[in-house]
């Protein structure tokens, strides 16, 4: 029986444009790619539970992807094998966001987003002219998922979307009943080998090694950390070499330890040390996914480890890196937190050839963040210490900061530079930001000579380039030094 969603790729491509536009309307088009994503991963999820995959199926993959992105380019041998290789459904991690933020706002985007699911999902369904059961199931338990979490977060009701399981067209077995994936271990037929690629795509390049290690060697200090990133390079290279080999390879664990003060570089380093480890084949992608406690922890009981493992979803491959870990222990015995860390434990050991953790915070509250929890001091045995910068450093990154904006000091500003970063570090206190605090500085001093050159009647193109010393402070308030006086 014919189904009214059926839509030709162009025609999906355009409700996918509808939909979505009106949701970045009112949730904000930084969520595109996020979405795009998303909606892709649904997708394959929901092609397992129909009766074939087709041509218009690529085809129709191939037509989700969001105003001012570039369109997929899926060919129907590797969305058999996506297909089959795809998992169960789990709410995107900016749906988490999106719900707090409905809930606290009295607004309702988190549920325009449901209706706006069901509705693209629906059209998907029907690119073979049948929505199958199974197929309408797998749209209602989205649906359901997403709902829960609106109501859990109090997000204010609006109106209902479309019942799935009132457009059934077919009640033919999904693909996956009729073509079950194959035991671990067996061999697949010529074609299917080599089809266990991500995104129909061709797999990614690996990384660079010689221009990470560069970019690692240009880092402004750091020559502990630098020495100690390529120690555990080498251990790895080393460990792969025995294995090729046939000889005993020890156990070693990829995870580390950042401490130290903000603005020390510790998210710089945790992003080179993926790609450095993608680049040698220790991990898949060495993609860096960056979250802190806000996200991992959720505010109701029982979303807290759902909310982890979608981030820890996207990490594997790569590095998962924990700002401020420490602060997923410090709320007592029945804080959230707890279940995220044992969530976070419980993933290393599963993924433990897939993911590697990076937790970094301040070194007092990291040391007592570790001793909170037998498994992570198991887990984590490498520490890396990051100091503060000292003036000279502090002034090595506010040149390299004016070179990449093209800007330049005149003698009496390189000067008053030096004078002014040391005494920057000699004054510094707990409140420290080392490269923040330098690129705040920076951003401050654009302002203020912009201030100073657009009170010039005809500024040269020196002029606009040209940092001096006025530029390092901001003039004395006249009223408030003749206050003083």
């Amino acid at each position: 029986m014919p189904t009214q969603w059926k839509r030709s790729p162009e025609q999906l491509h355009k409700t996918y444009i509808a939909n979505t536009e009106a949701f970045y309307k009112t949730a904000g088009r930084g969520l595109a790619g996020q979405m795009d994503e998303f909606c892709t991963a649904c997708a394959l999820q929901l092609f397992a539970r129909s009766a074939c995959l087709t041509e218009e199926h690529a085809e129709a993959l191939n037509a989700i992807y969001s105003k001012g992105a570039q369109p997929p380019k899926w060919l129907l041998w590797a969305l058999t094998s996506a297909v089959a290789d795809s998992g169960a459904f789990l709410p995107p991690l900016f749906f988490w966001s999106l719900t707090e933020q409905d809930a606290k706002r009295g607004t309702d985007c988190s549920r325009v987003f449901v209706r706006m699911l069901t509705n693209i999902l629906l059209c998907l369904a029907a690119v073979d002219d049948d929505v199958t059961y199974a197929e309408a199931e797998y749209i209602t338990e989205c649906a359901d998922k997403l709902t829960a979490l609106c109501d859990s977060a109090g997000v204010k009701k609006g109106k209902p979307g479309l019942r799935a399981a009132d457009f059934v067209t077919s009640a033919q077995p999904s693909f996956l009943e009729k073509n079950p994936p194959q035991a671990a271990g067996q061999t697949g037929s010529a074609q299917g080998q080599g089809q266990d690629k991500a995104a129909g795509e061709a797999p990614a390049e690996k990384p660079d090694l010689d221009a990470l290690m560069a970019e690692l060697d240009g880092l402004v200090g750091l020559e502990e950390v630098k020495k100690n990133v390529k120690s555990m390079m080498n251990l790895v290279k080393v460990r792969q070499l025995r294995r090729d080999n046939g000889l005993p390879v020890p156990p070693l664990s990829l995870h580390m330890v950042f401490l130290g003060n903000p603005g020390t570089g510790k998210t710089t380093v945790a992003r080179l040390v993926g790609g450095l480890y993608a680049a040698i084949g220790a991990l898949t992608k060495g993609q860096l996914v960056e979250v802190d406690r806000s996200g991992l922890v959720a505010g109701y009981v029982g979303q807290t480890a759902i909310k982890t493992q979608e981030v820890i979803a996207s990490a594997l491959g790569g590095v998962l890196f924990i700002d401020e870990a420490y602060s997923l222990a410090s709320g007592g015995e029945n804080d959230f937190g707890r279940e995220a860390i044992e969530t976070v434990l419980k993933a290393m050991e599963d993924h433990r050839d897939e993911l590697v953790v990076i937790v970094a915070g301040y070194t007092g509250p990291m040391e007592k963040f570790l001793d909170s929890n037998p498994g992570l001091e198991s887990r984590f045995n490498k520490y890396i210490f990051f100091d503060d910068y000292d003036g000279e450093e502090l002034n090595a990154i506010f040149h390299m900061q004016c070179k990449k904006n093209g800007y330049e000091l005149d003698e009496e500003a390189e000067a008053f530079a030096r004078e002014f970063f040391d005494q920057m570090y000699a004054g510094r206190d707990e409140n420290f930001g080392n490269g923040r605090d330098v690129r705040n500085q920076f951003e401050d001093m654009v302002v203020r000579q912009a201030d100073r050159v657009a009170a010039m009647e005809a500024p040269s193109k020196e002029d606009l380039v040209r940092f001096t010393k006025a530029d390092f402070l901001p003039e004395e308030d006249p009223a408030e030094t003749k206050s003083l006086e």
